[in-house]
């Protein structure tokens, strides 16, 4: 307990440095700081707060200098000169906490400020249409319509009541030199929004192609991770239905074992590189089949696979019975085809497989450690298929009463007894299974009934030829038995 009290007060410190480290770095490149009321960054705003304020003072000078207002405004010319440098170094540390509450603010005084020095000044029309499309520009950036129509509100508020109060202005060489200025200061200006807006666009073009790159490689890594993962379990984590932890659910599954029969002694006569090439090309074709049926494909144990059915995804536990053992008879069918390939490389040994399947709760989860976790399932029923695996015959399918329930009407089956299973201390039925019902047909050469008072199983390929007139004689028997008790 006191380890884990510890180690995130340790770690805390650290980590917040790096975040102050982060804000100081931010602070004395300015050029890279963005709020999120704007797509420039504030380096731009200031230049273009700057510009607006430099073409008031501007005009303003030129006015006084032609006589239109008195030496008493040059107040307002030190306030417009003034008042960008200052309200940036003031504004700074407080952006960093509050970047739209303070840039909203900053606009809106901007706003105020500007309609008020209108409204005392008493421009001529020109220079304050080229002031207002400047001061409307910036505003602009808000984004937000109650503070987009306040500053409206304040700037043309300013500008008619500034040719309410002087409606008798004369256009003279004092206008005209005030409305250079002015057009002076907007070229200047679109040319800075311009420059910085360009600039923005090719940091975010960058960010763009930097970001693809960066989904690109993530995607590389995550479908090469992605085989090292059964791909519903991969689905899972990755559309977040699935957390990462140390978690496990107890749910009803159908478990799968299988391992090739005599692999070991085959591993003893062959050259390491041809037996890695077989052993591939047998897991590559099995996993298909696995795939193929909805099977999630738990590990590989050399060349032993285990699989199951029902989880993360579930089509009832019937239907992933009836999946799991159709899967196994696929993979016997297959076999056949492997062999072929197989003795054209010169491999003469038969390879078989053996299969066992079982149906039961498990616990099922990410079982290990925090830095290092392994989807799978656990419990008596996992361990009772690897038993019915290990006891069946090469090319042999041996499932458990539990299985056999749920498949039988689907899936021939005959029983083969009971087996006496390592850890269960009673011995267990088991049920071989033949094939597909719809696919014995005319070569049936298996037949099971089943009623009340009558059980018989019939498979013609394992009857010896001196068994045949026993088995017709008992027959016959069961016939004239059967005919006698009808007749009244």
């Amino acid at each position: 307990m006191t380890r884990q009290i510890k180690t995130p007060n340790k770690q805390k410190p650290v980590q917040q440095k790096a975040k102050n480290i982060s804000k100081t770095h931010i602070a004395t490149q300015e050029l890279e700081i963005f709020d999120d009321f704007t797509v420039l960054p504030i380096s731009a705003e200031f230049n273009s707060r700057s510009i607006i304020y430099l073409t008031l003072a501007g005009t303003i000078v030129s006015s006084i200098a032609f006589g239109s207002m008195t030496v008493l405004f040059s107040l307002v010319v030190a306030f417009c000169l003034l008042y960008p440098t200052f309200i940036r170094f003031l504004s700074l540390p407080l952006r960093r906490k509050y970047p739209k509450q303070i840039g909203y603010t900053l606009i809106l005084f901007d706003a105020f400020f500007i309609g008020a020095i209108l409204t005392v000044m008493g421009l001529p029309l020109e220079p304050t249409i080229f002031i207002l499309i400047m001061a409307n520009a910036s505003f602009i950036a808000l984004g937000r319509a109650v503070a987009y129509m306040l500053c409206m509100i304040f700037l043309f508020g300013g500008a008619i009541a500034a040719y309410s109060t002087q409606p008798d202005f004369v256009f003279n060489e004092a206008s005209v030199t005030m409305m250079l200025i002015a057009a002076f200061g907007t070229g200047l200006y679109v040319a800075v929004t311009a420059f910085y807006t360009n600039q923005s666009a090719r940091r975010l073009k960058a960010a763009r192609l930097e970001s693809y790159k960066q989904n690109e490689k993530y995607r590389t890594i995550s479908r090469k991770l992605s085989k090292y993962l059964s791909p519903q379990v991969w689905e899972s984590v990755f559309s977040g239905k699935r957390d990462v932890k140390l978690e496990t659910t107890r749910k009803r599954l159908v478990i799968f074992f299988s391992d090739i029969k005599g692999f070991s002694e085959l591993s003893e006569q062959m050259e390491s590189e041809a037996l890695t090439e077989l052993i591939n090309t047998y897991l590559t074709e099995m996993s298909r089949i696995v795939m193929k049926h909805g099977g999630t494909l738990d590990k590989f144990i050399g060349d032993a696979i285990m699989v199951f059915f029902g989880d993360p995804e579930t089509k009832g536990v019937k239907k992933d019975a009836e999946a799991c053992v159709s899967m196994a008879i696929e993979m016997r069918r297959h076999m056949k085809v492997l062999r072929q390939r197989w003795k054209a490389q010169g491999i003469k040994h038969p390879l078989e497989i053996r299969m066992g399947i079982n149906t039961g709760y498990c616990t099922v989860g990410n079982f290990g450690a925090e830095t290092r976790m392994d989807y799978t399932l656990l419990g008596k029923e996992v361990n009772l298929a690897s038993r019915l695996e290990s006891a069946s015959e090469p090319g042999e399918i041996l499932i458990s009463y539990e299985t056999y329930s749920l498949v039988q009407d689907r899936i021939l089956c005959k029983e083969k007894g009971q087996i006496n299973a390592k850890g269960f201390s009673r011995p267990v039925p088991v049920y071989q299974v033949i094939d597909f019902r719809r696919d014995l047909g005319g070569r049936r050469t298996f037949t099971e009934l089943e009623l009340e008072g009558f059980s018989m199983a019939l498979d013609l390929d394992k009857i010896k030829n001196y068994d045949k007139d026993r088995i017709i004689e008992a027959l016959d028997k069961i016939k004239q038995s059967v005919v006698g008790r009808n007749m009244p």
